[in-house]
């Protein structure tokens, strides 16, 4: 079962969304990814692309389990968070509030 995370910053309001199993795919017959998601048979699925965000610039980007990156790749810094651990973190955006977990959004699949 995977859950839905949604983070809220509570100074600009900014909010971002998160699976808890991340982007799971499969490589299709002409080398391209294809992602299948939670109650979709994941046994095919040979890697997973995990949303982070960055610290420094705010840049939402994927990390890739068979080719992790170590650094943003818009600002090159290396202050990156997954998406889903943002809670008590300070928003990159206005640079001045903390997101906190909304207690009022739900979902799983």
């Amino acid at each position: 079962m995977a859950e839905a995370y949604k983070f809220v910053c509570g100074n600009c309001s900014y909010s971002i969304e998160a699976w808890s199993d991340g982007n799971p795919y499969y490589i299709d017959r002409n080398g391209k990814k294809k992602y299948l998601y939670h109650p979709q048979s994941l046994d095919r699925c040979i890697g997973n692309d995990f949303p982070h965000i960055c610290l420094s610039c705010g840049f939402e980007f994927n990390v890739d389990s068979l080719s992790p990156i170590t650094e943003c790749p818009e600002c090159k810094g290396a202050d990156r968070v997954p998406i889903t651990s943002l809670d008590e973190v300070r928003c990159p955006y206005c640079k001045e509030g903390i997101f906190a977990m909304d207690p009022d959004f739900y979902a799983i699949s």
